[in-house]
């Protein structure tokens, strides 16, 4: 995939996590603050805005996820910004210099992210966090890095969304979820559910 084929698959990715919304913000009201839906709508937003701003020429791969990570960074609030906005800011300067956005790509942006945001704040698989999602797709994603994109997203949503899924069984290690403890169990974490439609957008697009 090209870097103008990207720009699109995101500009797309963008518009549906804004519509996604309604659905985020009901899952966070359960076990969260009930804001992340609210907050990933603001970050996908203000990417739209970025992707379509003529002035927006990064020169590789890495440099888009790098800017598009920066971007949620700075006009999300609360820790999802942070750790979405480290996840692609890693991811990203993992691919520097990096022109075609293939499988291997992909699953060196999910790794480096993966481990940038352990990093940051020590969650790991089984915390009940985006992490669940975020290590399952990049797992996949090292075991498909010679097929092309087309053959290796479904896997990689499917295996994204079922992380997600997972997160039902937890018990929270971090944030307000942290706070209801046993009463968390039954209901997935946000974070998690975000992650994977990031993952599950990217498929839709590749698909069409």
């Amino acid at each position: 995939m090209n870097l103008p084929t990207l720009h699109n698959m995101m500009l797309f990715v963008a518009e549906k996590m804004v519509e996604s919304e309604p659905t985020l913000t009901a899952l966070d009201q359960v076990i969260g603050d009930g804001d992340h839906g609210i907050g990933m709508k603001r970050g996908f937003a203000a990417v739209m805005v970025q992707i379509n701003d003529p002035n927006f020429n990064p020169k590789d791969v890495g440099d888009f996820f790098t800017q598009i990570g920066t971007k949620l960074m700075t006009s999300m609030s609360g820790a999802s910004g942070a750790i979405f906005g480290t996840f692609f800011r890693a991811g990203g300067k993992s691919l520097s210099g990096v022109t075609d956005f293939t499988t291997q790509a992909l699953a060196d942006l999910l790794n480096h992210g993966w481990q940038a945001v352990y990093a940051r704040g020590n969650a790991k698989p089984g915390d009940k966090t985006m992490v669940d999602a975020l290590a399952a797709a990049a797992e996949k994603a090292a075991t498909l890095t010679t097929c092309d994109l087309k053959t290796a997203l479904p896997q990689i949503a499917d295996a994204a969304m079922a992380g997600a899924e997972k997160t039902k069984q937890m018990v929270a290690v971090f944030g307000r979820a942290k706070n209801l403890g046993e009463r968390a169990v039954g209901h997935v974490d946000p974070g998690s559910i975000s992650m994977a439609y990031i993952i599950k957008y990217m498929n839709e697009f590749i698909q069409k």
